[in-house]
C-alpha cells in the first residue's frame, strides 16, 4: 500500500481551492472527497499541535442546503473518524447554531458551507474550541502535511468506498433555540406581525421557532426547494421588490431572512424596505447596552457620531479580525460588555450579556438571530416601528454593490497606485481616477482596500472580495440617495478597469 504526502500550502494552489473567511471555499467540481478529506485532516492535525484536541474527542459538523453539501460532510466525517476522533453530526443548521454547540462543549466543529455565494461553490468553516479560526491558525493549517493511503481515492479525488456521516443529533439545534427563547423576556415579541422570507437559508426553521416561542405572529414567505444565493451586502432587485410587496399585503411589522448558512441577517422596517448590516448592528447593539464595538473600517460612521459607546475599534474586513479586536478589548477592559458586528449584518458577542437578571453567553462568531431579536425586541418595548428606531441614529448611509467575476489580482493591481506610502501621490492618484463629478478627495484609509475621504464627508470604498472573485464598492453620505448616486457614478469608474 503506497502513501502520498501533500503540503496543504500546495493543495490551495494544484486544487483551487484557498481559504476565504474561516476555511476553505472553491467551486464544487474541485472540492473533491480528496480535497475535503485533506483540509479536514490538516485542520485536526493543527489541533493537536497546538494542544486544542486530543485523540477520541468529539468534533460536531454541520451543514447548509447546497446540493454539494452533503457529500461534502460525508467527507469531512470520514476524515474525522479515520483520524481516531467523534463525529457528532448536527444536520443541517445554521453556521452561529454548530459554532455555538462547539462552543458550550468545548469541542471544534466543521460548517459545510459557502454562506452567500452561488451553489456552483462550496466552503469548509472551521471552528475551534472557542469559536472561529483566527488567521495564526489559516497559517498552521496550510503549514500542514497530510499523508494518505492510495486506496482511499481514485484518480478524480472520489472515495473508492463510499463513506457516510452519522445520523443526526438534535442537541445543537435544540440548545441554540434554548439561548434565545431563555434570554429574551417572554412574549417580547407579542402583538409582532413577522413575515419570514425562508428560501433556502438554513435559518429558517430555527428563526420560526424562536419568533413563535417569543409571542410574534409569523407568516412563512418564499420556502425554495433550490438554492438562493442570498448576499446580505447586495440584495437582488428581486428581494427588494418581493419584500416591499410582502409587507404591503400582510401588513408586516417587519420581514426577517438570512443568508444561505444564516450568520448574516436580513430584517426589514414596516415599509419593506431592507435594513443595512451596519445599522442592523448600531441598533443591536444599542439594545444591548453594548460598552465596545468593534467593527470593519467599511461600516458606517453613525457608530461614532451616535455616541452610545464607550468605544469603537476599526478594523480589516473580516470576522477574524473583529475577534481579535474584541479579545484584545477584552484583555484591557474584561468588566465591559463587547460586541462586533459586520457590513453584512453578523454580530458577535465576546462578553457574557447581562440583561435585567438574564445572562446570554458569548458567541463570537457571525449571528443572524440575535440582532434581528434584539431590533424587534426594541421597538416592541418602545412601542415605535422600525424606522422610527434608525431615524433616531446620526443621518448617515451606505450602499454597496459588486463587480462579478473580477479576479483579485487585477484589483490589487488597479488599486495599487492608491496605496502608496506617499499619500498626497496616492490622493493625486485617486483624484486622478475619479476625474470630473466628485469634490476632491482629502484622505485614504488602506486598513483594507483603499477607503477614500471626500472634501465633503462622503466616503467612497473600494475593496477586493476575500472570498470570491468580486470587486466591492461601498459609499458612505448624508441621504441614501446620495450613497447611491456616489455608488453608481464610482462603479462607472471602477467598470472601466475591464477594458
Amino acid at each position: 500500500m503506497a502513501e502520498l504526502t501533500i503540503v496543504i500550502d500546495e493543495l490551495m494552489q494544484s486544487s483551487g481551492v484557498g481559504f476565504g473567511t474561516s476555511g476553505a471555499r472553491g467551486k464544487v467540481e474541485d472540492m473533491t472527497d480528496k480535497v475535503c478529506y485533506v483540509y479536514t485532516l490538516a485542520f485536526i492535525q493543527h489541533l493537536t499541535q497546538i494542544k486544542e484536541l486530543s485523540v477520541g474527542s468529539n468534533i460536531a459538523i454541520a451543514g447548509d442546503y447546497r446540493p454539494s453539501t452533503k457529500r461534502i460532510m460525508n467527507a469531512v466525517a470520514a476524515a474525522i473518524s479515520d483520524a481516531g476522533f467523534k463525529v457528532i453530526n448536527c444536520g443541517t443548521i445554521a453556521s452561529p447554531t454548530v459554532a455555538a454547540f462547539g462552543i458550550a462543549n468545548h469541542i471544534p466543529s466543521i460548517m459545510v458551507t459557502g454562506s452567500h455565494i452561488p451553489d456552483d461553490r462550496n466552503g469548509i468553516k472551521f471552528n475551534k474550541a472557542d469559536g472561529e479560526i483566527l488567521k495564526e491558525d489559516e497559517t498552521g493549517i496550510r503549514n500542514q502535511q497530510v499523508t494518505l493511503t492510495d486506496k482511499l481515492f481514485d484518480n478524480a479525488g472520489h472515495f473508492i468506498t463510499a463513506h457516510e456521516a452519522p445520523q443526526t443529533d438534535p442537541r445543537a439545534y435544540e440548545s441554540y433555540l434554548r439561548r434565545y427563547l431563555d434570554f429574551f423576556p417572554t412574549n417580547c415579541l407579542n402583538g409582532m406581525n413577522i413575515g419570514l422570507y425562508e428560501h433556502s437559508t438554513v435559518l429558517r426553521e430555527a428563526m420560526y421557532d424562536i419568533l413563535i416561542g417569543l409571542g410574534a405572529k409569523v407568516t412563512k414567505l418564499g420556502f425554495s426547494n433550490i438554492f438562493i444565493p442570498v448576499d446580505t451586502e447586495a440584495v437582488r432587485e428581486e428581494d427588494i421588490r418581493l419584500a416591499r410587496q410582502w409587507s404591503k399585503e400582510h401588513q408586516l411589522d417587519a420581514l426577517v431572512s438570512a443568508d444561505g448558512d444564516g450568520d448574516r441577517p436580513l430584517i426589514s422596517d414596516e415599509h419593506g424596505e431592507w435594513m443595512r448590516g451596519d445599522i442592523v448592528g448600531i441598533l443591536a447593539a444599542d439594545y444591548l447596552h453594548a460598552d465596545i464595538i468593534a467593527t470593519p473600517v467599511s461600516c458606517n460612521s453613525a457608530v461614532e457620531k451616535s455616541q452610545h459607546f464607550t468605544q469603537v475599534l476599526r478594523t480589516r474586513i473580516g470576522s477574524p479580525y473583529v475577534i481579535a479586536a474584541m479579545q484584545s478589548a477584552m484583555a484591557k477592559s474584561s468588566d465591559q460588555t463587547i460586541v462586533g458586528y459586520e457590513a453584512n449584518g453578523g454580530f458577535l458577542t465576546q462578553t457574557v450579556i447581562n440583561t435585567d437578571g438574564r445572562q446570554l453567553s458569548p458567541l463570537p462568531t457571525r449571528d443572524a438571530i440575535l440582532p434581528i431579536i434584539a431590533i424587534l425586541a426594541a421597538s416592541r418595548a418602545q412601542e415605535c416601528a422600525i424606522s422610527s428606531l434608525q431615524a433616531e441614529l446620526p443621518a448617515r448611509y451606505t450602499y454597496s454593490d459588486r463587480l462579478k467575476e473580477f479576479p483579485t489580482e487585477i484589483s490589487q493591481a488597479k488599486l495599487a497606485p492608491f496605496t502608496i506610502r506617499d499619500q498626497q501621490q496616492a490622493l493625486e492618484q485617486v483624484n486622478i481616477f475619479l476625474g470630473d463629478g466628485f469634490t476632491p478627495a482629502v484622505g485614504i484609509d488602506n486598513t483594507d482596500g483603499v477607503r477614500i475621504i471626500l472634501e465633503n464627508d462622503e466616503v467612497i470604498h473600494i475593496r477586493p472580495s476575500g472570498n470570491a472573485p468580486e470587486l466591492r464598492c461601498y459609499t458612505e453620505s448624508d441621504s441614501m440617495a446620495s450613497a447611491q448616486n456616489l455608488n453608481k457614478v464610482a462603479m462607472e469608474r471602477i467598470k472601466s478597469w475591464r477594458e
